[in-house]
């Protein structure tokens, strides 16, 4: 695999029934893929991966590898699975079951609800990436999950386990990709978690970008990462700041029901979440389709 561009957090949709709709599923993955993304992560909590059953969640990984079609070196990108639960065994039987369904790596979270001290942190990532031989991700957001895994931490877990390829970093803090990178050196490809701080991050070291607007906006996000990785600054910085409104609706709590509502205003899909989350109010929709509008008007040329 190759760990760097833009990975789509890939959001699920759902028909009226609130069903997963695999069809549009398998559209919306090739789409970003032709449009230049070079990997592809489901499950994640853009995916409503904690409304999705066991079952749900491996026809979805199904859809995906189909989507992305071939197999071994003739794959289109690689797909990684989000590996999240509340007990280190369901995670991985969850980490076991995605790779039989066919993805190609893990995107490693810690332990939902409990919040462990930092030996069982590192025990339930240890155990989830020891239960398969597929490369991993370890996906830092503490921000969203209340466990923040530092960079010392980090380099444990990378020196135990081979297969700890890359990390999301979603701390909020662009030091982090310094401190990572100072911690590690190139051990680990280093990937942007937080839509708004991708210039930043790149600036500081990340090579790949796992992205949210990017499921409305693929070609802007994949010229964006290319423009900051080669150094254009003047231009990555003109395509920053007109995206940047776009990329803030990422970071807040109904971030899910605010991207899906961008992806139905462009023609992919639904604004349909499944609950405990609801579709937006009238204000809430009304105020997104106006930062939309917006940025429509003076989009620019990807």
């Amino acid at each position: 695999m190759s760990w760097h561009g833009v990975f789509p957090a890939i959001t699920t949709p759902f028909a009226e029934d609130l069903s997963v709709d695999h069809a549009l599923l398998a559209r919306h993955a090739s789409w970003m893929l032709e449009s230049g993304c070079t990997g592809l992560v489901a499950l994640g909590s853009l995916g409503e991966g904690a409304a999705l059953s066991r079952e749900e969640k491996l026809a979805v990984l199904r859809t995906c590898a189909a989507a992305i079609g071939g197999s071994g070196a003739k794959k289109r990108a690689p797909l990684l699975a989000g590996i999240a639960a509340l007990s280190t065994a369901d995670a991985v039987a969850l980490a076991r079951s995605a790779q039989e369904a066919g993805a190609d790596g893990l995107m490693v979270l810690p332990p939902w609800v409990y919040r462990g001290d930092a030996h069982e942190t590192l025990t339930h990532l240890g155990a989830v990436l020891a239960a398969t031989p597929l490369p991993a991700m370890l996906y830092n957001n503490p921000i969203a999950y209340g466990t923040d895994v530092l960079p010392g931490q980090v380099a444990q877990l990378a020196a135990r386990h081979s297969n700890l390829v890359a990390i999301k970093e979603s701390s909020g803090d662009v030091r982090r990709i310094t401190q990572l990178r100072a911690a590690l050196g190139n051990r680990l490809a280093l990937f942007v978690g937080i839509d708004d701080m991708l210039v930043e991050g790149v600036a500081a070291g990340a090579v790949g970008w796992v992205a949210g607007l990017v499921n409305a906006f693929p070609a802007e996000s994949v010229r964006l990462l290319e423009l900051a990785r080669t150094g254009a600054w003047d231009e990555a910085r003109a395509l920053y700041e007109w995206f940047l409104p776009l990329l803030r609706l990422d970071t807040v709590p109904k971030f899910v029901q605010e991207i899906k509502l961008v992806q139905a205003e462009v023609g992919w899909g639904s604004e349909r979440v499944r609950p405990p989350r609801l579709p937006l109010g009238a204000a809430e929709g009304e105020a997104t389709r106006a930062v939309l509008r917006l940025a429509l008007l003076q989009r620019q040329t990807a």
